[in-house]
């Protein structure tokens, strides 16, 4: 099952919104820690783990550790679907 780029970003501005208690986040390929106050290690935890509920895979540490961005996520994330 291929799931579109489009619902990927739909899901993942609801997952962010969600965490970083933030409705005005919209998740873009080029957004990073660095630019969403309050993105710690923590959250970032609890990012990857909705991730991984939301659509239904599991991402390794060495995967998680090599992205940059919200596009790198989106990429990996569809690559699992």
């Amino acid at each position: 099952m291929q799931v579109e780029t489009e619902e990927i970003y739909s899901k993942f501005t609801t997952i962010f919104r969600d965490i970083f208690d933030d409705e005005t986040l919209v998740a873009s390929p080029t957004l990073s820690a660095k630019d969403v106050p309050g993105w710690d290690s923590l959250r970032n935890i609890r990012l990857v783990l909705t991730v991984e509920k939301a659509f239904g895979i599991r991402l390794t540490a060495s995967e998680i550790g090599r992205l940059q961005n919200v596009g790198d996520l989106a990429r990996l994330v569809q690559s699992k679907v």
